[in-house]
């Protein structure tokens, strides 16, 4: 936990944001694989971590805004819980050490709200993205199902984003800690790289690193031979000479906080000349987005420069042709790079999207376009000091893409088919970095994890 001002400060911030009623928020639950007593590894609620710090399952608590008065409630272990888990501290001391003096039962909870709903006051809820804690709202607050949904408070939603979305010294020094652990993660798995080991003996070299500092992952990590499905977590493939290791890991701090990096990498000792050539121009694109980080500046314009690199770079290997803005206004480009350039992270890997990703990374003055590629990014808004977000351009050679778009004669006063024939099982290559907003600018966060090709074949040998 942080100290206790922190989490008293944060909730000050809340009730000037919030104005009125009562802010109810609700921790996390143990959560079965096949029968109750064997669950998953519990993560609690980022939000409820970020008001009241206090990791364990089966919390609810509230902020009262109208009587000046917060609340946790959950019950304390029993001695049967003690004979299988252990002793923990009780609810009332990690309360006390957060500024929460109040601690009732969880079976209180009920009629708390209950005397709330008959005076009339407003519930203040964040949307549940899990059905356990939607059934549990349907109960407290008296609703249907269906309607808990889309009954949540936008009020809340954006008090909560508007002091999430800015991070402190203390929540950067958290995000700083993830990423030494994740740097070595990372190091782990280039060095272990050879012919004929699977990805499983990189992945588990990885998750070794992070289990020995005792911190769990940020996300189910991405390490792969075909870079080119963006999302791919099988590491079943065996590694062979002339492929390329796409590997996007990140650990939480002691404190819950992730780091997302992904660095790409060859089996063989050195990377092909095709490869290098691709892998200069991402890296081009990213070091070019990092350089346009400044508070104002739109995320969504520092994407398509991101863009334009990337299709003057495959002009060059004449993959591409034709004009470049036109290219980008038609979404050529897209077929090489079909996702944002990057997202907001801190509590969580994809910080806050449970809140709403449009909430969270668009503005007023940004409207979602809905062009494949470009309706992918994920954060488009004006950047603010405090931001912390990831910058992660990336060139894929998707096969059944590509054949979908040359039957369909899409874009083809743009790219060259006859010439993709020679990259089909290239697949993918991308670079990513979490950088924070200052007043001066963007920081790559943490310390640098080798990403240039000298650098990353220097390792390799």
């Amino acid at each position: 936990m942080f100290k206790s001002d922190t989490y008293i400060q944060r909730r000050k911030d809340l009730v000037k944001h919030l104005g009125s009623g009562i802010a109810l928020f609700l921790g996390n639950d143990e959560s079965p694989m096949n029968y109750k007593d064997n669950t998953y590894h519990f993560r609690q609620d980022s939000s409820f971590l970020y008001f009241f710090g206090v990791d364990r399952p089966g919390l609810g608590a509230i902020i009262d805004v109208d009587s000046d008065q917060t609340i946790i409630f959950g019950d304390e272990h029993t001695i049967d819980d003690i004979v299988w888990m252990g002793s923990v501290p009780s609810i009332a001391d990690q309360a006390s050490h957060v500024g929460v003096k109040t601690v009732l039962p969880l079976e209180k909870l009920v009629g708390t709200l209950g005397q709330a709903l008959s005076k009339k006051q407003s519930i203040h809820y964040l949307p549940p993205y899990r059905q356990d804690n939607a059934i549990k709202l349907h109960k407290l607050l008296d609703k249907k199902l269906p309607d808990i949904a889309n009954d949540w408070s936008p009020s809340l939603v954006k008090a909560v984003i508007s002091l999430r979305a800015h991070k402190t010294d203390e929540e950067i020094q958290q995000i700083e800690k993830a990423l030494r652990i994740t740097k070595d993660m990372h190091l782990a798995a280039i060095g272990l790289a050879k012919d004929g080991l699977t990805e499983a003996h990189l992945t588990g070299a990885a998750h070794g690193v992070s289990t020995t500092a005792n911190v769990a992952l940020a996300y189910p990590m991405i390490l792969t031979v075909n870079g080119q499905t963006l999302h791919n977590h099988f590491h079943g493939n065996t590694l062979k000479k002339g492929q390329l290791v796409l590997a996007d890991l990140g650990a939480e701090s002691p404190l819950h906080y992730a780091s997302d990096i992904t660095r790409t990498f060859p089996v063989a000792k050195t990377f092909t000349n095709q490869q290098k050539e691709v892998y200069e121009i991402v890296l081009k694109s990213q070091l070019l987005a990092i350089d346009m980080l400044k508070p104002g500046v739109r995320y969504r314009d520092v994407h398509l420069s991101a863009c334009r690199i990337i299709t003057e770079g495959l002009k060059s290997l004449g993959l591409m042709k034709g004009d470049t803005d036109e290219a980008i206004k038609n979404g050529a480009h897209a077929m090489f790079f079909p996702h944002g350039l990057g997202h907001m992270i801190g509590l969580d890997v994809h910080d806050m999207e449970d809140l709403g990703e449009k909430l969270v990374g668009y503005d007023s003055k940004t409207e979602r376009s809905d062009q494949f590629g470009l309706k992918s990014l994920r954060l488009a808004r004006e950047l603010e000091a405090g931001h912390v977000l990831t910058v992660e351009p990336g060139i894929y050679f998707i096969p059944e893409l590509i054949d979908r778009w040359q039957a369909e004669n899409r874009c083809a006063e743009f790219i060259d088919f006859e010439k993709l024939k020679a990259y089909r099982n290239f697949g993918g290559i991308r670079i990513e970095d979490d950088c924070v907003m200052t007043q001066n600018g963007g920081r790559v966060l943490g310390e640098p994890i080798p990403k240039s090709i000298a650098e990353i074949e220097a390792l390799r040998n």
